[in-house]
């Protein structure tokens, strides 16, 4: 829009009001206004800008709109030393004596009020820059900006921090009345709770354990800590408890109330939460229920790594040779396997198995191990032609076939909480984020305390939290190895990871597969090869293969630890067995590289299987045992150690598949085995 020339009534000073701001600040007080030609955002700061003097309701005005902004508050200190404001009268509030009350003077300050009348005329040049402070003036000011705002922040409080395991505190465990809302606690120092034993006698000192007994680890000691908000506010109150931690509950079970007996004595430790461990674990505790024992976990979950990390399938004992440990075990744990399940309701399928044949220089192969399964009594065996193999599997193909209709499937997780329920309603204890890294003997075992003498094994964690027991059972599966050098005993076998991945077949293919149907296996290499693996849920696993895992719980290809990677590559009986197996080495290399190489694997027994019709499912982490010569140890191994702490240790030192299968069994050979050499 066209310049509009116009003048002020009051300084008779002619201007130009355009879309920028009026250059003249007085129109707004002479009472000249913007003419309607203007738009709104020209009138806007037209208005923000028209005062100029620090005295009447122009300068009101002025103030009120150069709040907001920075740059609006530096223009408000400019015009301020330009147009500085009239002195104080002498005498009164400055000079100690009483003030002199004036006419209209401000009850407040004793000073006139501000003058209300007409503004008075601007200079028409800008205001000159404030002068400039210097770097230690403004360094003095940030300190004292600093000093205000710390006093004027709130006092700490120091609140005793929430027990993680819920409970109701140390007052409430004691025995006591719970404190009325708001009040706090003094946090008891960890030395004024001692555990005692069965015979009366203070044990040594524990260091920030949370002694637990049955289901529930309530806190030995506080932390205190600042409080940061609401929910550290609520979470410090006694009602204001959280979920149970440090010690397992069965799923979808509430927490129970909070215990009040404080125990940190064992007579049997059980190291390892898997299969294995519970099974035994359970065994003991129904053996000798007079006796403490505890299940020590370092995950937060029950049968985490290889008891929840495999195809689920409940072995007849057809591959392993007459008079091991693994046949026995495995056809003994079967039929206790399915008769637990049977007692406790948990589902599971004995939909069979068929070890297909299908080249002719397989068909010896394939009567050897039916020769053998019969010698380890396995129930029901018998080979069949081709006709039979498609009478009941209409998809696959094969020359003959071993069939084994005593196997089944299950999920060995459910499998694995059920045993700890049973080993809970038992009077056991499952801790579990409880990760051993220490077995030592107390110094109290030597002295004359009958109660140092009766538990003179301390068993650290990576928290450096305490327990003290009498014996220990490892059950650590892929970290057996290291927790048997930890205590004194021999590394022996070394434990070296392989990691098996799954393909999982599309559901509208899995109408193909109706039972487990396995490969001839290849006496040369230590694997069973690719096979077909119905579960529980409907789904169908294929595989898996068989790769070096660079982690020891490393499920995915990237996984990497420099730890478990050097203890690996550095043990000379591993370079032994890749050099021995060099070729099916590659080939299981280059299989997991490449899904068609897996398919074409899959299509020797089912051809209509494409690679469309299958997906990448999960993978496992098998714990193998090699010894320094390169041999993969076949069988169960059990040791212990020698001296004080070596001879109150058992080691499983290596439980492969079919462990699971065989749990119960191994269960019970354990339990004999700690009668035996602790003399229960």
């Amino acid at each position: 829009s066209a310049p509009l020339h116009i003048a002020c009534g009051r300084c008779t000073r002619p201007t130009t009001l355009t879309e920028q701001p009026h250059p003249c600040p007085l129109l707004v007080e002479h009472g000249v206004q913007p003419p309607p030609e203007v738009s709104a955002r020209a009138r806007s700061q037209h208005l923000a800008q028209a005062a100029c003097c620090r005295h009447g309701p122009a300068h009101r005005h002025h103030v009120l709109e150069n709040k907001r902004g920075k740059e609006k508050r530096s223009r408000y200190s400019q015009h301020r030393q330009a147009h500085p404001a009239p002195p104080a009268p002498r005498g009164g509030v400055s000079r100690g004596s009483p003030p002199q009350p004036r006419l209209g003077a401000s009850p407040r300050t004793g000073l006139p009020p501000r003058p209300t009348g007409p503004a008075l005329p601007c200079p028409g040049r800008p205001s000159p820059p404030p002068p400039r402070l210097s770097e230690r003036r403004r360094r003095r000011r940030r300190r004292r900006r600093r000093r205000r705002r710390r006093r004027r922040s709130p006092p700490r409080r120091v609140v005793p921090h929430r027990p993680q395991n819920g409970g109701g505190g140390a007052a409430e465990a004691a025995g006591g009345q719970r404190r009325p809302r708001g009040a706090v606690a003094d946090p008891a120092p960890p030395a004024q709770v001692r555990p005692r034993g069965r015979s009366g006698a203070a044990l040594p000192e524990l260091r920030r354990f949370p002694s637990v007994l049955g289901t529930l680890s309530p806190s030995l000691t506080h932390t205190p800590r600042r409080e940061r908000g609401a929910r550290d506010r609520r979470l410090a109150r006694p009602e204001g408890r959280g979920p149970a931690g440090g010690c397992w509950q069965p799923p979808g079970q509430p927490s129970p109330p909070p215990l009040r007996v404080f125990c940190s004595t064992f007579d049997v430790a059980v190291v390892g939460a898997g299969i294995v461990g519970l099974a035994s674990a359970r065994e003991l505790v129904l053996r000798h229920p007079e006796l403490a024992f505890a299940v020590l976990e370092k995950e937060q979950e029950l049968a985490h790594h290889q008891s929840g990390h495999n195809s689920g399938v409940i072995h007849s004992g057809i591959y392993y040779t007459p008079g091991s440990l693994k046949a026995k075990l495995c056809v003994q744990g079967a039929a206790l396997c399915y008769e637990y399940c049977d007692q406790k309701g948990i589902p599971y399928k004995q939909c069979g198995k068929l070890i297909v044949a299908v080249e002719q220089d397989e068909i010896p192969r394939l009567k050897a191990l039916y020769e053998r399964g019969l010698q380890n009594n396995v129930r029901g065996l018998k080979l069949i032609g081709s006709k039979e193999i498609q009478a009941k599997e209409p998809f696959c193909r094969g020359l003959m076939a071993l069939d084994s209709p005593y196997t089944g499937i299950v999920n060995y997780k459910q499998v694995a909480e059920s045993y700890a329920e049973d080993f809970q309603e038992a009077g056991g204890t499952i801790l579990t984020d409880f990760e051993v890294t220490g077995m030592v003997m107390a110094k109290e075992s030597s002295s004359e305390s009958a109660d140092g003498l009766k538990y003179p094994v301390i068993v650290r964690n990576s928290k450096g939290e305490e327990i003290y027991c009498r014996h220990i059972v490892t059950c650590a599966g892929l970290y057996s190895d290291r927790l048997s050098e930890i205590s004194g005993c021999s590394p022996e076998p070394r434990i070296v990871p392989f990691r098996g991945d799954y393909l999982v077949l599309k559901p509208e293919k899995c109408y193909m597969v109706k039972g487990n149907i396995y490969p001839v296996p290849n006496p040369r290499f230590p694997f069973l090869g690719f096979h077909f693996t119905p579960r529980m849920d409907g789904s169908v696993w294929l595989g898996p293969n068989a790769v070096l895992a660079f982690k020891r719980e490393g499920y995915k290809l990237f996984d990497f630890s420099t730890t478990d990677f050097f203890d690996a590559v550095l043990y000379s009986g591993l370079w032994k067995l890749v050099l021995r197996n060099l070729s099916y080495g590659l080939s299981e290399m280059y299989r997991a590289c490449f899904l068609s190489a897996q398919v074409k694997e899959l299509q020797k027994f089912i051809p209509e299987v494409t690679v469309n019709d299958v997906l990448r499912g999960p993978s496992g982490v098998r714990a193998q045992a090699l010894d320094s010569d390169g041999n993969l140890v076949d069988d169960f191994v059990f040791d212990g150690g020698t001296g004080d702490i070596g001879s109150r240790i058992l080691h499983v030192r290596n439980a492969p598949s079919p462990a699971a299968t065989s749990s119960l069994a191994i269960a019970k050979m354990i339990a004999d085995e700690v009668k035996r050499r602790f003399e229960l």
